[in-house]
């Protein structure tokens, strides 16, 4: 079954449920505190689960001229009637050792009353049981397809409990209390549907089929062990004493499991009938969901049932934030005349389209917004604008990546307009390559004719983009904002981090080591990325980043006029800078592989550094690192890579010169240790490179070369499989 389908389920249910549950949670916290205050009262005795039956009955036959009934409750308190040797009536809690009265029995307040009526039957009587009932069985799917959301996040029950990447409060505490609370809610939940079936005789089949196949046994003749002696207080529910001393009137005792009727001269057991099952399942199940045997599980309860309240908040707070990034539509796709085509790996191609959508439609314009893997025919298209990023080495992002293979599927009857804005960084040899690659495309067909050039927006610049709504708002007549503070954006929620520490490496080679103090609630591992905004605007600078003993490490190298890499350069201890870490679970360190082999040029080593230091299992680890030259920076390396081979945690450290005599590059250390990158892939091991799109680029390919050569698998399949890792800017 698909993720989506657990989630949608999960969602369903809690949608149509959750005001009861909501009543019910609340009422259940109210009655398991009750519980507990019940325990505090002082009428059990000491040693109460060591008293015999016949203990009590001799001390109580000589405090009272006559008893009529003794029973034992939930919290082994004893109640006795009888009346005494002045001939009072005596209703009270007793102590059983001594037959001395301890109190009278307190009703439950009127409050408790209506609590648990409420929790019952909602005042409904019968329909409000059986509501109660669906509301419980709900409850019950709720945690089962809670329970699979989380196996699917954590891949697998192996992982179950495995640390959790915090990536908002609600999502963060609705993973890990769902985990910890999971067992009392499915017991709550089961506990309550099944009360409620026995309630609207479910089970009256087998019970009625349990009774006839269970006869009155008759107690044997001859010398037999008194009953007196060997049943303990503890498993009695209720005594029945005789009216008289004649010996044909009996004890009836109710046991947990059973009723005997017995001598009250020589204890035996002159017959027994046994309770059906489904009558000692209703026992437990009232006990397990109620909670009223014990104080401990009392308290469980309780904090199952405020979990329920959270899961509800929390449940709902990720629905709203999954919302709020979702694409909205006023009007329908076959209906409008405008269609926006946004292709985003992060959503910030789409941010600035949807600002776009909100002001045609404000025009009175019918514009569409999708997807550009959503692409078809558009019937009253007259013009389609496309918003597109592009990643990697001039690809398509992940929500474009068949667009291409759908414009030769759909051809409009009618003429449409295009144009075409793309997102990038020039700091890439392929700076917007998808979006030219649309444009060149777009231009073969024969119903599509361009409306304007390609418009390029490096680094999210709002006043680059401005300066495209300026071209198309000229030549269309809708004046759209031309404001670049309108279409500026911080992410929120950035956390400060301090500097802790700066360390240059290599005045030649001007790159240094940042290390950060997070916040203390922040969860990170080596791998993710940290994402700074140096101009305060939208655009957005990434860094992958090495846990070093609790904090975030940098490997920076300063580029002439670099807007990130200057703004961390003027960094000093004791400052801080606001910023966010991005989970990258897809670069984390494969745990489950048996051995890993880290391949990176220049800065691309951080995230190397901080997995390395954290391999406390001692996994067999090799790192292949290409430089230019023999720098301080690499000396450093050097140094730090003896330390991990001399603990253990690192097996070779492999280093690539490109500018030294050999001109040695890392793809040459590859080629040279074939055998162990063919062997290491057969025995399903890791890849994991970083660094430079180029040098990833450049070791892709020979790894597949070698992968051809020795006939395993391609190695498209191998990254299918999860056995390499990329993480390469």
């Amino acid at each position: 079954m698909t993720l989506s389908f657990w989630r949608y389920t999960h969602l369903a249910l809690a949608l149509f449920s959750s005001l009861f549950l909501i009543l019910a949670a609340t009422t259940g916290i109210i009655l398991a505190v009750d519980a507990m205050q019940e325990k505090t009262l002082s009428y059990r005795v000491e040693n109460f689960d060591q008293i015999t039956l016949g203990e009590t009955l001799t001390v109580l036959k000589k405090e009272y001229s006559e008893i009529t009934e003794l029973s034992v409750d939930h919290n082994q308190f004893v109640t006795l009637q009888a009346i005494d040797q002045d001939g009072n009536d005596i209703n009270s809690y007793i102590d059983p050792k001594t037959g001395k009265k301890l109190g009278t029995p307190i009703k439950k307040s009127e409050f408790i009353q209506w609590v648990t009526g409420f929790h019952r039957s909602l005042f409904l009587h019968e329909t409000g049981r059986f509501f109660v009932g669906v509301i419980s069985f709900l409850l019950l799917l709720i945690a089962i397809s809670g329970f699979a959301l989380v196996l699917n996040r954590q891949r697998g029950i192996r992982n179950f409990f495995s640390k959790v990447v915090k990536e908002y409060f609600a999502q963060y505490y609705h993973v890990v209390l769902g985990r910890l609370a999971l067992i009392p809610i499915l017991i709550i939940a089961l506990t309550g549907t099944y009360l409620s079936l026995q309630r609207f005789n479910f089970f009256m089949g087998k019970e009625k089929n349990e009774k006839e196949k269970t006869a009155i046994i008759a107690a044997p003749k001859g010398k037999t062990t008194s009953v007196f002696t060997t049943t303990l207080l503890a498993d009695v529910n209720k005594i029945e004493f005789p009216f008289t001393d004649d010996p044909e009137e009996y004890y009836i005792i109710q046991l947990k499991d059973r009723e005997i009727e017995v001598n009250q001269v020589t204890g035996a057991v002159v017959s027994e009938k046994r309770s059906p099952m489904t009558t000692q399942l209703s026992d437990l199940s009232l006990n397990l969901h109620t909670g009223k045997t014990n104080a401990i599980w009392a308290f469980i309860l309780a904090i199952a049932s405020i979990n329920i309240l959270f899961f509800i908040y929390s449940g709902f707070a990720i629905t709203l934030k999954r919302r709020s990034s979702r694409i909205k539509n006023k009007f329908k796709a076959n209906e409008s005349k405008f269609i926006l085509l946004a292709g985003s790996e992060n959503g910030s191609s789409l941010r600035f389209a949807n600002a776009i959508l909100k002001q045609l439609i404000a025009h009175g314009e019918k514009a569409f917004i999708t997807e550009l893997n959503s692409f078809s025919v558009f019937p009253k298209a007259e013009h389609i604008i496309v918003f597109s990023s592009t990643h990697g080495l001039g690809d398509a992002p992940s929500n474009a990546n068949k667009f291409l293979s759908l414009l030769k599927k759909h051809a409009p009857e009618q003429k449409i307009r295009y144009s075409v804005v793309g997102f990038g960084s020039k700091a890439y040899p392929d700076f917007c390559g998808f979006a030219f690659e649309i444009d060149k495309q777009l231009q073969n067909q024969d119903w599509a004719e361009r409306f304007l050039e390609v418009q390029t927006v490096n680094d999210k610049s709002a006043t680059e983009f401005v300066e495209w709504i300026r071209l198309w708002s000229a030549k269309t007549g809708i004046p759209l904002a031309t404001t670049p503070s309108l279409y500026n954006h911080v992410p929120k929620g950035l956390q400060k981090l301090m500097v802790l520490d700066k360390t240059p490496i290599s005045e030649t080679e001007h790159t240094f080591i940042l290390t950060l103090r997070a916040n203390s609630r922040s969860k990170f591992a080596s791998g993710d990325l940290l994402a700074i905004y140096p101009a305060n605007d939208s655009r957005e600078r990434l860094y992958s980043i090495g846990n070093h003993s609790g904090n975030v490490q940098l490997v920076v190298k300063l580029h002439p006029n670099g807007l990130g890499s200057g703004f961390l350069n003027n960094l000093e201890p004791g400052n801080t800078i606001k910023a966010r870490i991005i989970n990258n679970k897809a670069f984390h360190f494969p745990n489950k592989a048996p051995k890993v082999a880290f391949i990176s040029n220049g800065t691309g080593i951080a995230p190397f550094l901080g997995m390395i230091e954290q391999n406390k299992t001692r996994k067999e680890i090799h790192l292949y690192s290409g430089f230019r030259m023999e720098t301080p920076t690499l000396l450093a390396y050097k140094k730090f890579a003896g330390i991990m081979v001399e603990k253990e945690h690192l097996d070779h450290f492999h280093v690539a010169l490109s500018r030294e005599a050999q001109h040695i590059y890392v793809m040459d250390l590859i080629k040279r240790d074939e055998t162990f990158f063919i062997n290491l892939l057969k025995q399903g091991g890791v890849i994991m490179i970083c660094g430079s799109l180029a040098m990833q680029q450049d070791v892709e390919i020979i790894l597949n070369q070698l992968c051809l050569k020795n006939g395993t698998k391609s190695l498209s399949e191998y990254k299918d499989n999860g056995q390499l890792l990329t993480d390469c800017y």
